[in-house]
């Protein structure tokens, strides 16, 4: 079995690739990079019941990779660069030969990704750590499944502007209920719910704007969502409708936020 794991800022992701097979992945959160490696790493042996002679290497990969300074547990450690993990790993969930594969973590990465070649195209600071930050500053509030259960009770009508607010002649390229303005509609009456879920979906619309325009010069078509935010029932809404508005084939894997620690587990030198 070859292990992958994936040391972000936040959270921790590991996966076993065995002959095909993916043993049951898992994440842990922590803020210290080499804690949450280990942490991650006694858990996942452990409820997957594998022995450690059963481990053929360890494949690490992100940012936190880098404290990462001898073997684990005395095997065969390599590391991976993230790029390459990234659009290993989306177009195995995927199943497609060629795509944009986003990042979506503390921050986006947006990499092209074709067989074993992947080219980071570019990204953006927005991602789960702007999420954080501006529900910390707006709602006091600083976990993310609050944040998630607050959004599900928001109404987007009390915060943003859309285009139907302040044109009747609406371009057909556009539907009345495009954002005009994110937050250029917040009202008095605006609760806690309804900025929870204007911040959500002000972050995954600059996302995929971000997206949208990393195709204009491109014939690809498919764009493959991963990482911890792409698991959000918001990040389905949003993109959704980008779907539509757009024709871009948005496609959320099954074990999306796995993705890059896959990558990782599957690069070869």
């Amino acid at each position: 079995m070859i292990i992958g794991i994936d040391i972000g800022g936040s959270t921790t992701k590991i996966i076993g690739q065995d002959g095909g097979a993916v043993n049951k992945p898992l994440f842990v959160r922590a803020t210290d990079p080499v804690a949450s490696l280990f942490g991650a790493f006694g858990k996942f042996v452990d409820e997957n019941g594998i022995m450690l002679s059963d481990i053929e290497k360890i494949m690490i990969t992100g940012v936190g990779s880098s404290y990462i300074t001898r073997p684990i547990y005395g095997m065969p450690t390599e590391k991976v660069a993230e790029f390459n993990a990234i659009g290993i790993g989306g177009l195995a969930l995927s199943g497609l030969a060629e795509a944009i594969i986003v990042s979506m973590g503390t921050g986006t990465a947006i990499v092209r990704a074709k067989g074993n070649t992947s080219t980071h195209i570019g990204g953006t600071g927005i991602g789960g750590g702007t999420i954080l930050g501006l529900a910390n500053a707006m709602l006091k509030v600083r976990h993310i499944d609050t944040i998630i259960e607050m959004a599900s009770k928001g109404d987007l009508h009390n915060v943003d502007l859309v285009v139907g607010d302040i044109s009747k002649d609406i371009p057909a390229s556009l539907s009345p209920d495009t954002t005009a303005s994110n937050f250029g509609k917040l009202s008095d009456v605006a609760t806690q719910n309804d900025i929870a879920l204007g911040i959500l979906n002000m972050v995954f619309q600059s996302i995929g704007m971000t997206a949208r325009f990393a195709l204009i010069n491109d014939e690809i078509k498919d764009v493959v969502l991963t990482g911890n935010l792409s698991t959000f029932d918001v990040c389905h809404d949003v993109f959704g409708r980008l779907r539509e508005l757009f024709a871009i084939n948005f496609i959320i894997p099954k074990h999306s936020e796995f993705a890059t620690a896959l990558g990782a587990a599957l690069y070869r030198n």
